[in-house]
């Protein structure tokens, strides 16, 4: 399972914020840390496995002035 780990200060489901991509083995429940990214909602909004389940799309983005 791949999910988004924000700072335990925010709530919700922010843009712009310092996140996680982690990714936890459902067998043994231990959490690896894949991605340290500028991102939060739209980083991951639909289902994003390659069709083997070998590869995850994800978007990490950068504000601009």
């Amino acid at each position: 399972m791949v999910f988004l780990a924000y700072n335990k200060s925010m709530s919700g489901h922010p843009p712009n914020q310092e996140v996680e991509l982690r990714l936890m083995s459902l067998a043994d429940k231990k959490v690896h840390v894949l991605a340290r990214l500028f991102g939060g909602q739209g980083t991951i909004n639909v289902p994003s496995w390659s069709p083997d389940s070998t590869k995850l799309a994800f978007v990490s983005y950068e504000l601009l002035p």
